[in-house]
């Protein structure tokens, strides 16, 4: 019998006046959501449809969404309960009873401290589950463990910026356990149109369903070489697709299964075929599942305790996801691509995008995916996909002291206007003039841009020669500065008069971590910039690579290099952080969370990224001077 939580719940939108929690069960739940104050009761809610909304995934998977309007005080421990009535009205199940585990050693419920100004934070991305690094959010969840009740030390919000899932790099036992959780919860089928594939069920039977699936992926005749005018080529590109995702179903049991611990113990890891050439591969991609499934009791843990904000980037649907023009045109005009893409989208906004800011769902959007949960055939879920496609609020904001902007830097592009082929701006005009009226008349401002805006200048070189070459795809061309339009917009908006004092860019997707001191230039009174970028949660650049990537960039594009000249950031002045203990170190690849503290005027007063075994990445004052 599978657990009354499947996974959850999730603190998500968290304010004076608001809570959103997120939690997905096995049935449609009635009962109360209690919080308590010194073990007094202070908030008591029906867990009615005023209360909760419900969408159902499957025959035995209910997405549930609480979002109550709340008076409850600002920076005081609570505790919160929630009371699920059983098969009679006499039967109710607490939190602690379901999952002893989801609190803290001595405490029978988890908590929350209600921080409208921002102290503190932990942020990160790129969380991969077979990638043999450890699990950094187990080291959120000790960072909280510690300060449970200190309402200045415990972290005010997790602020999660991208790749909460790979879609697109999934190991052959993670599909083979995301296949078991479709059978045991009854997720839906789905029908294909425009393809060789009838149905899901047809691609689950299919004789080499793992480590095989770029053979069934579909392909494209764009863009060939004019000596092959009737080559195809993959439309999905990544290099590792072999079990790329593809039906709603798959998407979704995977949100699960990297969340909660609860139904693993009804999985098995290893039960299929796996050939020869595979064989090495799976079993390196098992033991490094086994430890990330030993960790998620403490993950379900941190997520149930903290304030959760998330954002998509690539690989929370696919890595080349709208990355040029060409690619876009590719695949929105292959109906098994508009339906891959738009299934993890689905899936995004059931498990990620929901929460953030619920409101942003109702009306015409909630119509839409109504009408898939209550009849979830093909027509239905082809108008839930347009609509997700036309769909133009992902971002949102946090009016919290300081200010959190977070943007949508993939559905929003700024398509080239030179070559199709060329990557795209990560925002276009229209999403660009909105991000300015975001931040007038604000002093101090926390923006999350789930790629950094201030990069490494030697690596953003490499991935503009192979755009020159024809090959963005290759190298993942898609920074800031990689579009003119959006390149130049984005810096006046930093220039602009009225624009905030105090910039702190959060950042991740790079697979490694750094901090930069941004200024401008020839200006008395400057906004202070700073790019700080903690990537990944359960990944890594590999070694030496990222260490000799280091070390050219403060070679050629130091403060006194000729090539400054020649960039668009030319009119920024830019000071990299050593890291400490670590020489001249600039970058580092070492798995890990972010951790950054705030002085009262916004600025940062600690950055340093934190590891499983207890270390710390301690980034220092300003020290040198680097490539604008």
């Amino acid at each position: 019998m599978v657990a009354d939580i499947l996974a959850g719940p999730i603190l998500r939108r968290l304010t004076e006046q608001q809570l959103v929690l997120w939690w997905v069960s096995p049935y449609q739940v009635s009962g109360d959501f209690h919080c308590y104050i010194d073990d007094k009761q202070v908030l008591s809610v029906s867990l009615s449809p005023e209360s909760v909304t419900t969408f159902r995934a499957g025959e035995k998977a209910y997405v549930h969404l609480l979002d109550i309007a709340i008076d409850l005080p600002a920076e005081t421990y609570i505790e919160y309960d929630l009371l699920l009535k059983g098969e009679t009205e006499s039967e109710v199940k607490r939190l602690a009873d379901m999952n002893p585990n989801l609190c803290y050693p001595g405490k029978n419920r988890p908590s929350f401290i209600i921080q409208d100004r921002i102290n503190n934070l932990l942020h990160g991305s790129c969380r991969n589950p077979h990638h043999p690094s450890a699990d950094s959010l187990l080291a959120g969840d000790e960072k909280v463990a510690k300060t449970l009740h200190d309402r200045q030390e415990r972290p005010a919000l997790l602020m999660m910026s991208g790749d909460q899932i790979y879609a697109d790099h999934v190991a052959g036992s993670m599909l083979f356990a995301i296949h078991q959780v479709i059978a045991l919860l009854g997720l839906n089928h789905e029908s294909f149109t425009g393809s060789d594939l009838k149905d899901s069920e047809q691609l689950y039977q299919m004789s080499e369903q793992y480590f095989h699936r770029e053979n069934i992926l579909p392909q494209s005749k764009l863009a060939s070489s004019w000596y092959k005018p009737n080559a195809s080529q993959a439309i999905f590109t990544s290099t590792y697709a072999h079990n790329h995702l593809m039906t709603f179903a798959e998407s979704f049991a995977m949100y699960l299964l990297v969340w909660s611990p609860s139904l693993w113990q009804h999985i098995k890891l290893e039960g299929f075929t796996v050939d020869a050439k595979n064989q090495a591969l799976h079993q390196q991609e098992v033991s490094a599942l086994k430890q990330f499934i030993a960790g998620l009791a403490k993950v379900q843990r941190l997520l149930a305790h903290i304030p959760c904000y998330m954002i998509f980037d690539d690989h929370d649907v696919t890595d080349d996801w709208n990355l040029t023009a060409q690619w876009e045109q590719a695949a929105y005009q292959d109906p098994l691509a508009k339906r891959i893409i738009g299934n993890t989208l689905m899936a995004y906004w059931l498990c990620q995008g929901w929460g953030n800011d619920p409101i942003r769902f109702k009306g015409d959007f909630w119509q839409k995916a109504d009408a898939y949960q209550k009849t979830p055939k093909i027509e239905q879920h082809d108008d839930f996909i347009d609509y997700l496609y036309d769909f133009s609020h992902w971002q949102y904001t946090l009016d919290s002291n300081p200010k959190l902007v977070v943007i949508d830097s993939r559905t929003r592009r700024w398509r080239s206007e030179h070559a199709l082929d060329d990557p795209s701006g990560l925002m276009d005009w229209e999403a660009m003039c909105e991000l300015q009226q975001e931040l007038i008349g604000q002093q101090a401002i926390i923006l999350v841009s789930p790629a950094p805006i201030f990069g490494v200048k030697v690596i953003e070189t490499i991935q503009r020669v192979a755009t020159l070459l024809g090959h963005p795809l290759a190298v993942d061309a898609e920074n800031w500065m990689a579009h003119p339009g959006s390149a130049s917009t984005m810096l006046n908006i930093f220039k602009h008069p009225k624009t905030p004092q105090h910039f702190v860019i959060l950042s991740g997707d790079v697979h490694y971590s750094f901090a930069y001191d941004v200024e401008l230039r020839f200006r008395h009174f400057s906004p202070k910039i700073w790019q700080i970028t903690s990537s990944g949660i359960k990944n890594q650049f590999p070694q030496p690579l990222i260490s000799i990537l280091d070390k050219l960039n403060r070679w050629f594009y130091g403060p006194y290099s000729p090539l400054n000249f020649f960039t668009k950031r030319r009119s920024m002045k830019i000071t990299a952080r050593k890291i400490q203990g670590m020489g001249h170190k600039r970058l580092i690849e070492k798995s890990g969370l972010g951790y950054v503290e705030l002085n009262d005027d916004g600025s940062p007063k600690y950055i340093c990224d934190l590891h499983c075994d207890g270390s710390k990445t301690e980034f220092s004052e300003s020290s040198e001077e680097m490539l604008p």
